[in-house]
């Protein structure tokens, strides 16, 4: 293969000076503009004035914050798919298939070719930003691995696909860029998790692969089947992959993956960079080392606006933006994109590290979710299927929280705890064996991010139940000093060391006196 990286690095070359060059505020607001003045004869544009605006208080002042439920109802749902002129100039292409985090529901994401032009010219700030760190780089001399799902797209209408972003991406590669992107067709369009990771393993062993991609998760699970193949390898490593130079995650918390990965890294040539992408965007990545924040992207088609936690929900949210954000504030992240969407609340939480160049860190949602894994499971169905599952077995919960139970040996998998307070006393283990078929059953049915990891328990381990005595939670939360009042406890501790901290206390409660 051509080892393109020569040319790569005269790109990044010029593409580090333009990024050194940048004045965030200028930047941002000259972006705002060339969104607002592409979309002004769209129907939005003109119903919220577009043409009239001249600056960032002209646009907040018109266009208010909205959520994907807002924009589906009154621009996007009464014509979906043929989205013509509606928020974003002309016919829609693409529609990105996510879960939703918040609603619950699958979203259908518009994506412009505006929109793919984007996250491909974020990709190459990524290998701009490795090359910048690694000078000796031979990065596009090899093939670049990303591990997703499916690329499988749906026809929708004439000129309208849908499916994952991965898809997306698949379809609409650049010719001169195909051959250096693996999997191949025949094996990224398989929808079967299990068949899909064994095949792709094994294809992949003997292929030059330079950078490898993918939720932190998954890889884990992948690299533990490629152990699997090869006679030489006892345990989970890179060693199939002698020239790997770089390692990109995101979609998850990263923290209660870094030991293992950095345990993989000690002594080969790769490195961890993380990136901040969405359906919706490509927001951020990482610019420099682990945790110093991830670099916003200025001006790749996209305006951001950020909005102190506490003030969402308020009639008068005060809405900040890279001429007025602060560090340390924790702030709701607000989208304008050139793919249509206009101060669109995209459900996560980030607070600033540094202003010039702006980093954030991610630090949340909006609304609670469960997702150590990928899973994605919000609070509201956790509680329906904690629900069905009570009245499989005819039981009434006081009162439960979930949590993640991390793999504690290389090739097992992770899993939730269900810590539960039923009122009655009398459980046995057919009757919580019954709970757990039944709340792991609903949870499959209302989430495809569920189902898929819990896919033939290939992903992650079905629930475990722990009943506790009436009492307990009341118990645990008087020694935080948090009883009663506004206090509440925690559906979903995401916190490893609040939920251990239950854990103890329910065992030290077990104990016999």
């Amino acid at each position: 293969m051509f080892n393109a990286t020569p040319i790569l690095r005269l790109y990044a070359k010029h593409r580090l000076a333009q990024l050194n060059a940048q004045r965030p505020r200028e930047t941002q607001g000259q972006e705002l503009q060339k969104l607002v003045h592409k979309a002004a004869a769209t129907r939005f544009g003109r119903d919220h004035g577009f043409a009239k605006i001249h600056g960032v208080k002209d646009f907040q002042a018109r266009v208010p914050l909205r959520n994907f439920s807002d924009m589906d109802r009154d621009y996007w749902g009464g014509n979906f798919p043929a989205l013509d002129d509606c928020s974003w100039p002309g016919l829609m292409p693409f529609f990105a298939v996510t879960s939703g985090t918040t609603t619950g529901v699958d979203k259908n994401i518009p994506c412009s070719w505006e929109m793919v032009r984007a996250n491909r010219r974020a990709a190459l700030d990524l290998l701009t930003h490795h090359l910048a760190n690694r000078p000796e780089s031979q990065i596009f001399g090899g093939k670049t691995f990303m591990l997703g799902g499916s690329t499988v797209l749906v026809p929708e209408t004439p000129g309208v696909l849908s499916g994952e972003l991965s898809g997306i991406a698949a379809k609409t590669v650049p010719f001169w860029a195909r051959s250096r992107f693996f999997p191949p067709k025949h094996l990224s369009t398989l929808s079967d998790w299990e068949e899909k990771v064994s095949k792709v393993a094994e294809a992949s062993v003997g292929e030059n692969i330079r950078g490898f991609g993918g939720t932190p998760s998954w890889m884990l699970i992948f690299l533990d089947k490629l152990a699997e193949l090869s006679p030489l390898a006892d345990k989970r490593s890179l060693a199939p992959y002698p020239d790997l130079e770089m390692i990109v995650h995101g979609g998850v918390n990263f923290a209660p993956y870094r030991r293992q990965f950095d345990a993989l890294c000690h002594g080969t040539r790769a490195e961890l960079r993380e990136v901040y992408p969405a359906s919706e965007g490509f927001i951020a990545l990482q610019d420099q080392g682990p945790d110093e924040g991830l670099r916003l992207l200025l001006d790749n088609g996209l305006f951001f606006e950020f909005v102190p936690v506490e003030e969402l929900d308020s009639p008068a949210p005060t809405r900040h933006w890279i001429g007025n954000a602060e560090i340390g504030v924790n702030y709701a992240l607000v989208l304008s994109s050139c793919a249509g969407i206009w101060s669109y609340v995209l459900g996560d939480t980030v607070k600033f590290v540094d202003l010039d160049p702006p980093r954030i860190l991610v630090t949340g949602r909006t609304s609670y979710m469960l997702s150590t894994f990928g899973e994605h499971l919000i609070g509201e169905q956790i509680e329906s299927a904690a629900s069905a599952a009570a009245a499989a077995i005819d039981a009434t919960i006081s009162d439960f929280s979930v949590g993640s139970l991390m793999p504690e040996k290389e090739g097992e998998l992770g899993g939730h705890l269900y810590i539960v307070e039923f009122l009655e006393t009398a459980m046995n283990d057919t009757l919580l064996d019954i709970f757990s078929q039944t709340l792991d059953r609903e949870l499959v049915n209302s989430n495809e991010d569920y189902k898929a990891h819990r896919s033939e328990g290939f992903g992650l381990n079905p629930p475990i139940i722990r009943a506790v005595p009436p009492g307990t939670f009341a118990g645990w939360m008087k020694s935080r000093g948090k009883l009663g009042g506004q206090h509440k406890v925690p559906r979903i501790i995401n916190d490893a060391d609040l939920f251990q901290n239950l854990r103890d206390y329910v065992d030290s409660a077990a104990q016999p006196t």
